[in-house]
């Protein structure tokens, strides 16, 4: 038994349909915005009185908003128009990763409110501390949210590691120096955020953002080496959530040890500290680029010496794109997906690892003959992980309206 926003117990079987009802109005809402009731009615198949009774319910709770008579080119008098409401209830996204925490709230149309990205040194730091900063970070975001009337109303983390259970523990983050962190636990503040692999929400992001087909391999990479996979719209995690680990592929199996006690895997080639090995560079340059980066951003570093013809770092630029195409076209022909995204920070890098991924993508990918255009780089880049945390409050919101008021 659940109570509705105005209080009562129904059935379980009825308070099942009501809901599933109430996440089909608002997801054509969403869709078609801005729509009628009539409009809503048709796209649904639910009879005009029950979709009038949804949308009141929806109103009530801050969910939609009505915009006035929707122009619907029928005889007779116009229906208000209805969109998904661009205060109340928002998401609030939440990013650790090596070298930087983040916040992010968006509305529920899933536009940006207020976004925050502050420098934070947290591989160095007890995981404690990590998150007492994200969550004043968070405090700073929802305080922010607030004074243009949002209210987000639940948080998630997008971590650079392994997120094995339901429990908000991040079960390993190599690059963070994080084993077994009870997040829930140790989360200071209130809103206590679900955890999730920031390769999965920068997928989500592109998902929701910039849509390349409904099954794509997404890849973000930067301090490690991380994939998410997209089938029919949806993400695929595997069996305990662990799906997308492609860090850890092993592209020479003869090669160097790995972090993670195998040989020659993908991040000992491709990842940002072996690149910048591999070009000559520091593993944390400590000056200011020419193009105004902050300091310590290797991405920044390597494509500035990149765009200037340093050789060196072409080469190194060039292998670490060859080892990517490998890896990814192990992937492809066990996969078969319409499309493979560059993200993450590497999207920065794009014009110099795209060519090297196509050509060992067209000689390696043996199901069916390469698309040299399957392969494309992210608009979101760096942005992904943080907004697709954000955007995956949003989703879920769209998915059970009925979770905001009880």
């Amino acid at each position: 038994m659940r109570s509705g926003p105005g209080g009562g117990s129904r059935p379980a079987s009825q308070q099942g349909m009501r809901q599933h009802n109430l996440a089909l109005v608002m997801s054509t809402v969403a869709g078609h915005g801005p729509v009628s009731r009539a409009a809503v009615a048709g796209h649904t198949g639910l009879t005009r009185p029950a979709v009038s009774s949804l949308v009141d319910e929806l109103l009530a709770a801050g969910l939609l908003t009505e915009l006035g008579p929707a122009a619907n080119g029928r005889v007779g008098r116009p229906g208000s128009a209805l969109m998904v409401s661009d205060r109340g209830p928002a998401g609030l996204g939440l990013e650790v990763g090596v070298g930087h925490l983040g916040a992010c709230v968006t509305d529920l149309r899933g536009q940006v409110r207020v976004w925050t990205v502050v420098e934070s040194p947290n591989a160095a730091l007890p995981p404690a501390e990590v998150l007492a900063r994200l969550a004043a970070l968070a405090s700073e975001a929802t305080a922010g949210a607030a004074g243009l009337g949002l209210r987000p109303v639940a948080a998630v983390m997008a971590v650079p590691g392994l997120v094995a259970d339901a429990s908000g523990t991040v079960g390993s983050a190599p690059n963070l120096g994080w084993h077994h962190v009870p997040v829930a636990d140790l989360w200071p503040g209130p809103l206590p955020p679900r955890v999730e692999n920031e390769a999965n929400l920068g997928a989500l992001a592109e998902l929701s953002a910039h849509p390349v087909a409904a099954d794509f391999i997404h890849v973000s990479a930067e301090s490690g080496i991380g994939a998410a996979l997209v089938v029919g719209g949806r993400l695929f995690t595997g069996a305990r959530g662990l799906a997308g680990e492609l860090g850890h592929m092993p592209v020479h199996p003869d090669g160097p040890p790995c972090s993670c006690g195998a040989r020659g895997c993908l991040e000992r080639y491709a990842a940002k500290a072996a690149v910048l090995r591999a070009a000559g560079l520091p593993p944390n340059p400590a000056a200011v680029t020419s193009s105004g980066e902050r300091p310590g951003d290797g991405i920044a570093l390597l494509a500035e010496r990149a765009r200037a013809g340093d050789a060196r770092v072409g080469r190194a630029l060039e292998e670490a794109g060859r080892a990517l195409g490998t890896a990814l076209a192990g992937a492809v022909n066990l996969l078969d997906p319409a499309a493979v995204v560059l993200g993450g920070a590497y999207a920065e890098l794009g014009e110099w690892l795209v060519p090297p991924m196509r050509r060992e993508l067209a000689a390696r990918v043996t199901v069916r003959e390469w698309d040299p255009g399957a392969l494309t780089v992210s608009e979101l880049g760096r942005r992904g992980p943080l907004l697709g945390a954000a955007l995956a409050t949003v989703r879920s919101v769209l998915e059970d309206p009925t979770a905001v008021w009880t």
